[in-house]
């Protein structure tokens, strides 16, 4: 028997099989602007239902235990592993749910084969040897059950030293996907991986669609988290001792697992396919791994642009999807999303129209990947647009800049109940509060003192000062700043809560 058949044995004795989630949720989405921005990204953003696609992904294994009737399939608290500037709203939706997680936190951006290595690293320390479940925060599966029937599979591969990648039947010859060959069937029930494919011209995927060789690359890989350590070491041993070396370095802080910057940053930038998948059906092939395909047939689609959100969602006789304030007039397969203003489409073809407080976005559907060429544009003519919405969420509460002009700007504050701001102070702008709702205890200086409803008070130019609230009930001030320089960096952090000094 060679190593391969090996690997690939028999399903041992034991019944019980743990399950590690691992989410990947660093995207930035910037063809799904201007609803997606770069402080508060796609995977955040309720933009298929009310849930947002990170909740939706989180909630994606609940039953997954009840499918397999080899294993009991034990699933674990999720690993996410998220950017640093995001923490506190990702954590904050998955309390919201009654979740727990483990926030693996990405100082820079390093692409996903990184970005599994250091969860592989974390969930191999944490002292089992989990098959791995590594699923972006982005997508949208409609057939739960049918995806769990893939994932069962793709886990008993995984548990005999398989690393299994879900293949997604094709409906369509689709020219934005990457595809994957499948070859001969394997033991545990999947088929061999046999290539990797990049994006086809048209023709070359009408070709893949015939063949019923190719799928759908889905992203969505499961492997043993000391199968994924060994191989990234074998193919990449530079992204394997950067993540190392960030894991040796790292802080733990509470729900937050901090991995060193420097290290991290040292990591060549790699996708998990390239860094591994390639090498297992190419040159670097060895025996030593072997790289397994689960078809999966459960309504998945990667949510990477609005002409994909108009796809995903329920139309009208005409082809149209309308959120929010939305009339249609003499329309047809017009995307149209609100956020507060009323959108009235009369004769649009293949539109899509996106309405935010400080942005509007009208494009052509079949130009929906051009969006990201606008962001980038926004960055270039430093627009704040491209990073921040009007309303900026913050681990206290939130703030929404209300109007701005010539040295002065106004802010509507709110604070949720005990939640405190950090204790501040600026060089180049004064501020007026009015409290509307709730009660405010301040500190100005050496005083610290309580405000009512309709009571106000003034922090000037270089006074310490902190806002709190001490009620049960959100604290929702109005805040006046005036000054020859109003921007956020303007802020001197001398304690804070929540560790951004």
């Amino acid at each position: 028997m060679n190593a391969s058949d090996t690997v690939l044995a028999t399903v041992a004795a034991d019944t019980r099989l743990a399950i590690q989630p691992v989410i990947l949720a660093g995207g930035s989405g910037t063809r799904l602007w201007p609803m997606s921005r770069e402080h508060f990204p796609k995977q955040l953003i309720g933009l298929i239902g009310e849930q947002s696609l990170l909740q939706a992904t989180a909630n994606r294994l609940d039953g997954l235990g009840s499918v397999s009737a080899e294993k009991t399939l034990r699933v674990a608290d999720a690993i996410i592993v998220c950017n640093e500037e995001h923490r506190f709203t990702t954590a904050e939706q998955l309390r919201g749910q009654g979740r727990r997680a483990r926030l693996v936190l990405e100082p820079v951006p390093r692409n996903t084969a990184p970005a599994l290595t250091a969860a592989a690293i974390h969930a191999s320390r944490a002292g089992e040897d989990a098959v791995l479940v590594v699923m972006p925060a982005d997508h949208v599966v409609a057939n739960q059950d049918e995806f769990h029937r893939a994932i069962a599979t793709g886990a008993q591969c995984a548990e005999q030293g398989a690393i299994v990648t879900l293949s997604v039947v094709p409906s369509h010859a689709e020219t934005g996907y990457g595809y994957i060959k499948s070859g001969e069937a394997l033991p545990c029930g999947a088929w061999k991986l046999e290539r990797f494919v990049e994006k086809p011209h048209l023709e070359l995927a009408r070709q893949y669609l015939e063949s019923g060789e190719y799928g759908w690359n889905a992203g969505i890989f499961i492997v043993r988290a000391s199968t994924w350590v060994a191989a990234i070491e074998h193919y990449q041993p530079a992204i394997h001792a950067a993540c190392v070396a960030a894991f040796d370095k790292g802080s733990d802080d509470g729900e937050f697992f901090r991995l060193d910057r420097d290290s991290f940053a040292a990591s060549p930038s790699d996708s998990i396919d390239y860094a591994v998948m390639e090498q297992l059906a190419g040159e670097r092939a060895t025996e030593a791994f072997t790289g397994a395909v689960v078809p999966l047939d459960a309504g998945w689609s990667d949510v990477g642009s609005w002409d994909a959100i108009w796809n995903i969602l329920p139309k009208d006789d005409s082809s149209n999807v309308a959120r929010g304030r939305v009339m249609f007039q003499g329309a047809s397969s017009t995307y149209a999303h609100s956020e507060g203003r009323l959108i009235a489409c009369v004769g649009t073809q293949n539109l899509v129209v996106v309405e935010t407080a400080d942005a509007i976005l009208v494009a052509d559907k079949s130009c929906a990947q051009d969006v990201k060429a606008i962001v980038g544009r926004i960055k270039s003519e430093r627009g704040t647009e491209a990073a921040d919405h009007r309303k900026v969420h913050r681990p206290w509460g939130h703030y929404d800049s209300v109007d701005q002009g010539d040295r002065f700007q106004v802010k509507r504050i709110v604070v949720k109940p005990g939640a405190r701001l950090s204790l501040q102070m600026h060089h180049h702008r004064a501020e007026h509060w009015v409290v509307v709702r709730g009660t405010a205890l301040v500190t100005r200086g050496t005083e610290t003192f309580i405000l009512a409803e309709n009571e106000s008070t003034y922090i000037p130019i270089g006074i310490q000062h902190r806002l709190e609230n001490p009620g049960k009930m959100p604290l929702e001030i109005i805040e006046v700043q005036s000054g020859t320089y109003l921007g956020e960096d303007d802020i001197v952090r001398f304690e804070d809560t929540y560790g951004r000094n």
